[in-house]
């Protein structure tokens, strides 16, 4: 297996980590620096940010575990990401228990209202579904978040500080202040037009009608005061008190401002989330997904994700094939043709309903040989390709076809401590930007979760398994994922990225276990993401590098800018690790350790 090998090329990077910095370092020349890989011992910290990088970072060197850390860097990012991310979404944690040698997730994903029905996103003038920003820039799209309750549950099961002592940091954040940088600005002004229909967010995000200018000092002293709420008076202030009332307030009645600067195509409706859904809101704890791979264990997120299923059924597909030992045009082949039969059976079987046995059907050896024997070395399937009959045995495909998302912004961390426990965990607001309201007062974007349901069925005949219904869990592609080496962690990584996000972390584990590559490589090299289209959307670098060769076999390619923003650590042996972060992709990532050397 190569995977040893790229691991004893990984340790010869030169040893280097995020400096330690106030948690609340000012723009004004404090921020910390941006490094995307950080070799070193004593607990890892990767984030898409270099302020939340430089939090978890701190917890860490105070004595804090892996737990600890992760909240106290999401809290951050919920300031510095915060149209990735923050309290008004959801997420999925997965955590590696070492004293245990025991993988847990916590399903933080918003449900939707206990009155929603099948036809919500269709309007009852015409019948038809709403057009995605008439559903996304609404009240109907939100569902009642699940990150604070993750952080609090997360924390009371595993960690070792209290939740408020851990919102700290961030609220010095907020306060303070942090340079904005070329990705905030631009996220501001590609939600320009939604963000100016809402007086709250237009008042934050727009000052002076415009997004902030590049260097400048954005501040959130209202999310500030709402981190400090909740650490005062707990979570029950935002799933049962003031805060909960105002986020109701702000689905029934949006903020819509009486002179937007830019109008609106659509008329803003308002949704129908109730005081009631928040103070019913209950996180769910599944067994993770396992597969094996390679003398590796593989675990991920279970549903309403689809991201454990998908992934794992991919590589026990691509598990038929020893890529160490083919061209890089047919790994890549056999890559992208695993991930659209994956995509096929995911989005006609996965969902938040999905019986137990059908998930474990999915993800067999046996469901593998199945859907593996189509895959032809000399010729790409004519995509998009049906889904295997889960009733049936051999090659026969089912008839029903298949719905794909686009790709949607979210954000990733990763964090190891000394002791040996991880935190992989993925969360979201969905859209870039959510729904386009923050709660007035409270400085924080609601989510838009709910446009992750399908509109109308998608299935043909068949069922779709994610159709909107009574407080129901859309279906998610975030895959936060845990490899386990001999019981022990080898490597943890997650992304961004909407449906690509799957793709994204397939891609990484194959780069790095199966062609050669260090992390550092297998994060940094070019993309692609086939997801049971006609065309396969990948990086320009991946189209000029693999192109010629791949489209020789028939695959064709759509080009998009990027895809996904990693994190990710590896393990290496004394207890070193290699934390590893994007070096360019949505502005690069911050990536640190404790001790940069023993």
């Amino acid at each position: 297996m190569r995977f040893s090998t790229a691991l004893a090329m990984t340790a010869t990077l030169t040893a280097t980590t995020v400096a330690l910095v106030p948690a609340a370092a000012s723009a004004h020349g404090g921020a910390p620096p941006q490094i995307p890989t950080a070799g070193g011992y004593g607990g890892a910290v990767s984030t898409v940010d270099p302020t939340a990088t430089a939090v978890g970072l701190d917890v860490l060197r105070r004595g804090g575990n892996a737990v600890d850390a992760a909240v106290a860097a999401a809290a951050t990012l919920g300031v510095t990401e915060p149209f990735s991310a923050g309290i008004g979404g959801g997420g999925f944690f997965v955590y590696y228990d070492a004293k245990h040698r025991k993988v847990h997730t916590i399903d933080g994903r918003e449900s939707g209202p206990a009155t929603m029905t099948e036809d919500i996103f269709v309007d009852p003038a015409d019948g038809l579904p709403y057009d995605f920003a008439e559903a996304r820039v609404s009240g109907l799209s939100v569902g009642t978040p699940g990150t604070l309750a993750t952080w609090e549950a997360a924390t009371g099961k595993w960690g070792t500080r209290s939740l408020g002592s851990l919102l700290q940091p961030a609220a010095k954040v907020a306060d303070r202040g942090f340079a904005v940088d070329a990705t905030f600005r631009q996220q501001i002004a590609d939600n320009a037009a939604p963000f100016a229909q809402f007086d709250s967010t237009r008042e934050l995000y727009l000052p002076g009608g415009a997004p902030p200018a590049v260097g400048s000092v954005h501040r959130n002293p209202d999310l500030a005061d709402t981190y400090r709420l909740i650490a005062r008076r707990g979570t029950g202030v935002f799933y049962r008190g003031p805060v909960a009332a105002d986020i109701v307030r702000t689905v029934q009645n949006p903020p819509v401002a009486d002179d937007p600067a830019a109008p609106w195509a659509y008329p803003i409706r308002p949704g129908d989330l109730r005081l009631s859904d928040l103070a019913n809101y209950r996180l769910r704890f599944p067994a993770p997904t396992r597969s094996d791979y390679r003398g590796l264990t593989v675990y991920g997120m279970s549903t309403p994700s689809s991201g454990g299923t998908a992934v794992g059924e991919a590589l026990n597909i691509l598990e038929r094939t020893d890529l160490s030992e083919v061209s890089r045009t047919q790994a890549l082949h056999q890559y992208l043709e695993s991930s659209a039969l994956s995509f096929a059976d995911r989005n006609r079987y996965v969902g938040a309903y999905t019986p137990q046995p059908v998930l474990d059907r999915l993800i067999s050896d046996r469901w593998a040989r199945q859907r593996a024997c189509q895959i032809d070395p000399a010729q790409a399937l004519t995509k998009p390709v049906p889904p295997g009959d889960i009733t049936a045995s051999g090659c026969t495909p089912a008839r029903a076809g298949g719905k794909v998302e686009d790709g949607q912004s979210t954000t990733n961390l990763t964090v190891a401590d000394r002791w040996g426990n991880v935190v992989e965990y993925t969360l979201t607001i969905e859209q870039t930007g959510g729904n386009a309201m923050v709660v007035p007062g409270r400085g924080f974007l609601l989510n838009n979760e709910l446009t992750d349901f399908n509109f109308t069925p998608t299935q043909g005949s068949a069922p779709d398994p994610n159709l909107p219904g009574p407080n129901k869990r859309p279906r998610s592609s975030m895959s936060p994922t845990i490899v386990l080496k001999d019981g022990r962690p080898f490597l943890a990584l997650g992304s961004p990225g909407g449906a690509t996000i799957i793709t994204t972390v397939l891609q990484v584990l194959v780069n790095r276990i199966d062609l050669g590559m260090t992390l550092p490589e297998a994060m940094a090299a070019p993309r692609a993401s086939q997801r049971n289209t006609a065309a396969v959307q990948a990086e320009p670098a991946f189209i000029a590098q693999y192109g010629p060769g791949l489209g020789g076999l028939g695959h064709t390619f759509t080009p998009v800018a990027e895809l996904g923003a990693a994190t990710a650590i590896e393990f290496g042996r004394g207890g070193r690790m290699i934390a590893s972060a994007e070096p360019a992709r949505r502005g690069g990532g911050a990536a640190g350790v404790v001790h940069p050397r023993r």
